[in-house]
């Protein structure tokens, strides 16, 4: 019986994203020369259609 290899997911290195404050409690990280408020809105949108399901 052969053995399946994990797959293996590395993780983004934080320290080279920019870190964007939605409110208290929620931060995303995006690259850097990402649109802040751009980034925010789609965010926020993604977060406001996925309640309506």
């Amino acid at each position: 019986m052969s053995e399946r290899k994990q797959t293996v997911f590395p993780s983004p290195d934080l320290s080279k994203m920019t870190e964007i404050i939605i409110d208290h409690r929620t931060k995303i990280y995006v690259t850097p020369g990402t649109d802040i408020e751009e980034a925010k809105n789609r965010y926020l949108y993604r977060n406001s259609i996925r309640g309506t399901r």
